[in-house]
């Protein structure tokens, strides 16, 4: 065997040792949608979080975000951070770039007290090739969906997906997946961590939801959409409304003196009815 396939294997033997957590790390892939809070679990934590420490590590810069139980202030989102009673990390309004690799690790004494709690964390996250401002009716519109997750040891974000089998699938309202050309939908392609879709949009499209869902081993984990809204839509509905609202005055208009003579008309019959009668 060539000296370059003993490298390939050794890099397949290193990946899967990362992926399956078989170098003695607990792992846990947490998925959520952009601008949701997540709550990352600690499993390795001892009872009054005073020893817990978290990390962050994205594209090899690593930050300290929790120390000993508190968190640090010096760092941009100390804001959205807090840590749970049970040591778990929460983060409000999360973002496309929060994604990363998370470490919960006990320290005793100075000491690291057993094997690192290592939290991989995926954003999903949905965006449109056009503002909506150049949204309108019989336009084709772009959907993007891109699932954000840690690159490391070399290994790219599809090969993760690939390894952690990990899917992305664009939904019609009633959850079915959409992989064919369909009611103006083009075929959604895919490159693993992004999907698109494209369709061209019609009146009744407005305020209309895309879904995107990502599933990890068959099992659905969050969803990220967009919403159409678009202004020229919403101006044909407030044209709509205002012809209805038109036509409405007008047969009023029309309907009101034809009732108030047929009321004076009835009104002079009766009066003449009971002149006769008293005669």
């Amino acid at each position: 065997m060539s000296a370059k396939c003993h490298l390939c294997l050794l890099g397949l033997i290193f990946l899967s040792s990362l992926l399956t957590g078989s170098s003695g790390m607990n792992e846990t892939h947490v998925f959520i949608s952009s601008g949701e809070t997540v709550r990352l679990p600690c499993n390795n934590a001892l009872p009054d979080c005073k020893s817990t420490t978290w990390n962050y590590n994205k594209n090899s810069a690593a930050a300290e975000l929790i120390r000993l139980g508190e968190k640090k202030t010096d760092i941009e989102s100390h804001e959205r951070l807090s840590l749970g009673s049970d040591c778990s990390l929460n983060i409000k309004n999360v973002t496309k770039e929060g994604y990363g690799l998370y470490t919960c690790r006990q320290y005793v004494n100075e000491s690291v007290q057993g094997p690192d709690a290592r939290v991989f964390l995926h954003v999903l996250h949905v965006s449109s090739s056009s503002s909506q401002t150049d949204i309108s009716a019989g336009r084709s519109v772009t959907l993007s969906c891109q699932l954000y997750s840690y690159s490391f040891a070399g290994v790219s974000c599809d090969e993760l997906i690939r390894s952690e089998r990990i899917e992305l699938f664009w939904v019609n309202q009633t959850g079915v997946n959409l992989t064919i050309s369909d009611s103006g939908y083009q075929a959604p392609t895919s490159r693993l961590c992004i999907i698109t879709l494209t369709t061209t949009l019609l009146n009744e499209d407005h305020n209309r939801e895309r879904r995107c869902e990502v599933t990890h081993r068959n099992q659905v984990k969050t969803s990220a959409s967009y919403t159409v809204k678009s202004s020229d839509m919403i101006s044909w509905t407030a044209g709509s409304l205002f012809r209805v609202i038109v036509i409405i005055v007008e047969f009023a208009v029309f309907v009101a003196p034809t009732v108030i003579l047929l009321q004076i008309v009835c009104a002079a019959n009766k009066e003449k009815t009971l002149t006769t009668l008293e005669k």
